[in-house]
């Protein structure tokens, strides 16, 4: 924590210059640092009385981590049905195992869900751990934590894998305090070190400005919630043997002070983006709410879906189940088509991994050019149109 002492310090205003975050201000006669600090120390070494110091606090060391062994998936369950990213889960953590050479398991949740053993051992488990409770039927994070931190504490895997969902993110952190182990939110990319077997765990950084590798060298196990469509599923296979562990709830892992009344999907967002082939996204240089209908007549065009920036979102021009980027949805179709977006980091990593990326913008210099395959630099208010006629014409 960074810490200061309001006797040394004179108020003169030179941390607050030196500060790249906004984390520090000079309130009347001292220095306040708020939740925007890194860390990153530039106050402490130009403060010329002294007054700002850091203390970090001693690291846990934990004495039976060499005793943690296989990679463990939980598997999402939604709406009766598997989560996709489940199995993006499922074909990384089989390379990871592989590497590390020691068996893949997946932890399956829910109510009358166990016919879904088989297409995971297909995809890449070795072990399922399978808790079948009426009381689990409807996700409760409290109970789902409770039950996800007992078993992985009694199986001791190394590596402990999510997706990056509204569920991922709503209960793993809860897990990972109860264990007390590290987590690494959002992933784009998971590697082995080969020299040690540390799990190296890459995410956007600094509002997705930078790519930061993490590490969670003195506990384990070691968690990470991935980001749905940045790692490809394992191809099934049908012929693969695995073995299904029923695990029994406990009364008290089962109690909670939360209802769940009903689960309903949103009727607003009848396509989602993540599951479709092809994406016209609109961005800033749409102008106005208009330029999406004309987006919409390309896509009706190329049987595709309508996505958007942040910017667009934010500008009320389109509802936010659209958005792609860092604080949207990642997605990976096989075409992409990018209209007046300028390509900010942002907004790359949640759509870079598309098959074929075409960019229309007016700029030339957009960023967007970079990861495009292919560019058509112009007004979009002009090169759709002709896209559109000349799609038409194709099709008689």
């Amino acid at each position: 924590m960074l810490y200061i002492d309001c006797e040394k310090c004179t108020a003169c205003g030179l941390c607050e210059d030196t500060c790249a975050f906004a984390a520090i201000t000079v309130q009347e006669d001292c220095a306040v640092v708020n939740d925007n600090c890194t860390l990153c120390g530039a106050c402490v070494d130009n403060c010329p009385e002294d007054a700002l110091r850091i203390e970090v606090a001693d690291k846990r060391l934990q004495e039976d981590a060499h005793t943690f062994s296989g990679v463990m998936v939980f598997a999402e369950c939604r709406h009766g049905l598997i989560a996709p990213v489940t199995y993006e889960l499922l074909g990384i953590g089989r390379k990871l195992a592989n590497q590390r050479q020691v068996p893949l398991s997946v932890v399956l949740l829910g109510h009358e869900v166990a016919n879904y053993c088989d297409s995971l051992i297909a995809g890449g488990a070795d072990t399922i751990f399978l808790a079948q409770h009426p009381s689990l039927a409807q996700f409760r994070e409290d109970v789902y934590a409770k039950l996800l931190a007992r078993i992985i504490q009694e199986q001791k895997p190394e590596v402990v894998l999510a997706g990056a969902t509204a569920i991922g993110r709503s209960v793993i952190p809860y897990v990972a305090t109860l264990v007390g182990a590290g987590l690494t939110a959002d992933c784009t990319k998971l590697e082995i070190r080969e020299e040690d077997g540390m799990l190296l765990q890459t995410r956007p950084a600094f509002g997705g400005n930078i790519m930061a590798t993490i590490e969670c060298p003195h506990t384990r196990p070691q968690m990470a919630t991935v980001r749905p469509k940045v790692m490809a599923p394992a191809t099934p296979d049908p012929a693969r043997t695995g073995t299904v562990v029923h695990i029994e709830a406990q009364e008290d892992e089962l109690h909670t002070a939360t209802e769940v009344l009903e689960t309903v999907q949103s009727e607003e967002d009848q396509v989602n983006i993540q599951e479709v082939e092809a994406l016209v996204a609109g961005g800033r240089g749409l102008t106005s709410e208009k330029g999406f209908a004309l987006l919409r007549e390309l896509a009706t065009e190329l049987n595709a879906a309508v996505a958007a920036s942040r910017a667009a979102v934010d500008a009320g021009w389109i509802p936010y189940p659209h958005q792609v980027g860092q604080t949207g949805k990642t997605v990976s179709p096989k075409l992409y088509i990018a209209c007046g977006i300028s390509g900010a980091i942002q907004h790359a990593v949640g759509m870079q991994s598309a098959e074929v990326v075409v960019a229309i913008n007016r700029d030339a210099e957009a960023p967007i050019f970079n990861i495009a395959t292919y560019g058509l630099v112009g007004d979009l208010y002009e090169v759709i149109p002709e896209l559109i006629r000349q799609l038409q014409e194709a099709k008689r």
